[in-house]
């Protein structure tokens, strides 16, 4: 397990570089987001998502969310009709998860066979310089062990996974980030928006941005 640190408020280019490398060959990161560090895998291959629920001890019946870099992305992976396409506009970059029907390029194994995907584009430089770097989508569930509360620490964060038998191939280490709540999650698979988690964006900023 590597730990490489990044300055979000300078250049993290070589942490970006090491992360490509690490995805490349299908391996596992952690890397920072706009709300809590993410695990992070190729989104689109199997083998790698699978290490991610080893990490993280998560069930398999458990959906994994995945970062995309704009909504061009996410017409990539589901279906978005106009509609949801403003909603998505109203509320991303941000924290905010939207659920939205697949399309058959997303692995069931992310999905846990359900016919819906967890996309977010997150309001994070790094993030965007990654995936606009690496050119894929990645898996963006929390830096955790599945049933434990998420830490904003990067020290606690490397102890947990320091001390787990499977560990990720790299953590980016851009210090503590601002504490915060997961990712808002709004269902847009149906006529009217669900919010189905409150997180940093609550119902009532959202029920105003949803007024497209």
């Amino acid at each position: 397990m590597k730990i490489i640190k990044a300055d979000l408020n300078g250049d993290f280019s070589e942490a970006i570089q090491e992360a490509i490398a690490v995805l490349k060959l299908g391996g596992v990161i952690i890397y920072p987001t706009d709300t809590l560090y993410g695990l992070g895998a190729n989104a689109l291959e199997p083998g790698p998502v699978e290490r991610v629920f080893k990490i993280k001890n998560r069930a398999r019946e458990k959906p994994l969310p995945v970062a995309v870099r704009n909504i061009k992305w996410a017409k990539g992976l589901a279906h978005i009709f106009q509609k949801e396409e403003n909603v998505l506009n109203a509320i991303w970059p941000g924290a905010v998860t939207a659920i939205l029907p697949k399309r058959n390029i997303v692995p069931d194994l992310i999905t846990a066979g359900q016919p819906n995907v967890a996309l977010r584009a997150p309001d994070s430089v790094f993030t965007d310089a990654l995936l606009g770097r690496y050119g894929y989508p990645i898996t963006s569930t929390s830096a955790n062990i599945s049933g434990e509360e998420p830490s904003t620490k990067i020290s606690e964060i490397i102890d947990i996974f320091k001390n787990f038998y499977h560990k990720p191939d790299l953590i980016i280490d851009a210090g503590d980030l601002p504490k915060s709540e997961p990712s808002t999650i709004l269902d847009l698979t149906s006529d009217r928006p669900k919010i189905l988690r409150v997180g940093p964006v609550k119902p009532e900023t959202l029920r105003k941005l949803l007024e497209v």
